[in-house]
């Protein structure tokens, strides 16, 4: 049997180089399922996307998602793509099943806690909010830490500086004023130790499966690593969310990161969706 995928939509185009399209899956020209392959809005034209590929049920089990994945990467090989990205539910076991067999590995992951009580901090420990003239230094040390992850992605250096400067113009436009951000200090023994960023998500597309309110950045000076303080931040997040009137907190850790996994796990965070990537020879 011979497995294609059929087009259903014609080829669209950003300005920026982006493609997307949509595809029946065939089986000796037989309709089963359908995808839609797309290059990534966030990392561009060379990152691309296989979406909402589905099988239909009575043609499940038969291998035809796993072939039907590989005729989309050659597809995308023809735009020109270098590395797939996927996005998949944590609960979706089959898909993650399909994705880790095809070669993918994860990028990071989305977790989520829902928050009832606000947590007490250790002894010790002191949260003030960020003041105007603590801004610009951790703005731009945060800055840095962006822009070596967005180049880990594979984006060019002007392209990841054009991503960082778009991206605190939308999230921040005004600095620690800006309406629905939090962000604070931790001081331990009257030293400080560490900062959080945290934003109010209502209203948002994924505000309740991603959180309600999401955890931005979180980072303890290496000098003070190792003594709990990133636990506290954390527990301080929760209080402010709760304050805020958030249900729930969310954020993303990357892979790889198992110190942190940990910690948020131990905290009761629990991962909603996984981030996958796989480089296209």
């Amino acid at each position: 049997m011979t497995t294609t995928l059929r087009p259903t939509t014609p080829e669209r185009h950003t300005d920026d180089g982006g493609r997307s399209r949509s595809y029946e899956v065939c089986v000796n020209s037989r309709p089963v399922g359908s995808v839609r392959l797309t290059t990534d809005a966030r990392l561009g034209p060379s990152a691309g996307r296989i979406e909402h590929l589905q099988i239909d049920a009575a043609d499940r089990h038969r291998g035809r998602a796993t072939v039907a994945a590989l005729a989309a990467e050659e597809v995308l090989r023809g735009w020109r793509c270098t590395r797939l990205l996927a996005s998949v539910p944590a609960q979706a076991a089959t898909a993650l099943g399909l994705a880790a067999a095809l070669g993918y590995r994860e990028r990071g992951r989305n977790m989520v806690k829902p928050l009832t009580e606000p947590p007490e901090l250790p002894v010790g420990s002191a949260i003030r909010a960020m003041a105007e003239a603590d801004y610009p230094a951790w703005h731009a040390h945060e800055r840095t830490r962006y822009l070596a992850t967005v180049l880990e992605s594979g984006l060019t250096r002007e392209q990841a500086e054009a991503k960082a400067e778009a991206d605190y113009a939308t999230l921040l436009p005004h600095g620690p004023a800006t309406p629905g951000t939090v962000l604070r200090i931790l001081a331990h023994g009257g030293t400080d130790v560490g900062t959080l960023w945290v934003a109010l998500r209502a209203g948002e597309p994924d505000a309740e499966e991603r959180g309600e309110a999401y955890v931005f950045s979180v980072e303890v000076g290496e000098e003070h690593r190792g003594n709990g303080h990133g636990r506290t931040l954390m527990l301080a997040a929760e209080r402010d969310s709760l304050a805020a009137g958030a249900r729930s907190l969310g954020l993303y850790v990357a892979g790889g990161n198992t110190p942190a996994l940990r910690l948020y796990e131990s905290l009761g965070y629990e991962a909603v969706e996984y981030h996958l990537i796989k480089q296209l020879l």
